[in-house]
């Protein structure tokens, strides 16, 4: 690992500074968070900040209720204090159980809400310097076209890479519309989800739409009061501490046995924590039957492009947002 500089920020604005000047000296700084990711790319050899600047310590670390009834979460809140946050539980039961299935609780013990947004979207190929990878070494070539695929992308991927998103919190955020509270060195602003997460497109190295010293400091969750009654199913190749093959966030409103309104993500499946906006059209108005489900979730993935070895997850990420929108009525 090669020698870093370590600073501790105060605030928001001392954390773009900090970062500013590391940028300026040439040395490559980057924010520090829990480092649970970053700490392990770090190992690797993948990256090589110079500077790191710990925003751990920010005045961010809470939940605050909106003036529209919605939250506002701080980015450096442990994942496992956002779990277990009464009003999270409550109001975003999905929240809290993709949360408790992201990882093991070491992990959610140190992982901050901002730096689990942030994870790198990756492979096993990214994390191995001996490989080509488009996202580490843009233009080398992406070896998991014609490798190891099996749990990678089958919606949005691109010639360039077929990576998957990793964060199981970023997908129930995705499904309520949760609005990201962003601090640079060109001042505050507001970035939508989805929006925060990029495609790969020819430029997979590119993560977010952030720019180079943005910070996240906040995620907003709007008011939604039908949220209360959503969850989130996760399949995994093992009980614990593993990425999604497949993940569902989903909230559904039904009234008279119609489908009022509903908002549903994927996991597991996309470079980007995937919204179904084709299957949510095709619910609204529709009669909260398994049938209605099935073809609104045929309709989300008929855009697939799976690859040889992971065309299994079309079908399965049908058969889990139908088991999980049943599972809802029947709780209802």
């Amino acid at each position: 690992m090669r020698p870093f500089a370590y600073e501790r920020a105060a605030d928001a604005r001392s954390a773009v500074a900090a970062r500013a000047a590391g940028a300026a000296d040439g040395a490559g700084a980057v924010y520090l968070g829990g480092g649970t990711n970053l700490v392990d790319l770090m190992r690797l050899g993948v990256v090589s900040p110079g500077v790191l600047v710990d925003v751990t310590r920010l005045p961010s670390d809470g939940v605050e209720e909106t003036a529209g009834g919605g939250l506002l979460i701080g980015a450096a809140m442990r994942n496992s204090d956002l779990a277990a946050h009464p009003l999270v539980r409550r109001r975003y039961p999905m929240l809290t159980q993709a949360v408790v299935a992201g990882a093991s609780g070491q992990i959610r013990n140190m992982a901050t809400v901002g730096g689990n947004l942030l994870q790198r979207t990756r492979c096993s190929y990214f994390q191995d310097v001996t490989k080509p990878c488009n996202k580490r070494a843009p233009g080398s070539g992406c070896p998991a076209r014609n490798g190891d695929h099996r749990n990678l992308a089958v919606i949005g991927q691109s010639e360039a890479c077929v990576a998957t998103h990793p964060s199981d919190m970023a997908v129930p955020l995705a499904a309520l519309g949760a609005v990201v509270h962003i601090e640079g060195p060109g001042g505050a602003r507001q970035v939508p989800m989805p929006g925060l997460h990029r495609l790969p497109g020819d430029t997979p190295e590119r993560d977010t739409v952030l720019e180079p010293g943005d910070l996240i400091t906040a995620v907003e969750l709007p008011p939604l009061p039908f949220a209360a009654r959503s969850r989130y199913r996760k399949v995994r190749d093992r009980a614990s501490f593993a990425f999604a093959v497949v993940s569902v966030a989903a909230a559904l409103d039904v009234e008279d046995g119609m489908v009022k309104d509903c908002r549903i993500a994927l996991g597991g499946v996309a470079h980007i924590p995937w919204r179904a906006e084709r299957a949510e059209s095709a619910l609204r108005g529709s009669p909260a039957t398994e049938a209605a489900f099935a073809q609104a979730a045929a309709e989300e993935l008929a855009q697939a492009t799976p690859l040889p070895h992971n065309a299994f997850k079309v079908p399965l990420a049908r058969n889990v947002v139908v088991r999980t929108l049943l599972d809802l009525v029947e709780a209802s």
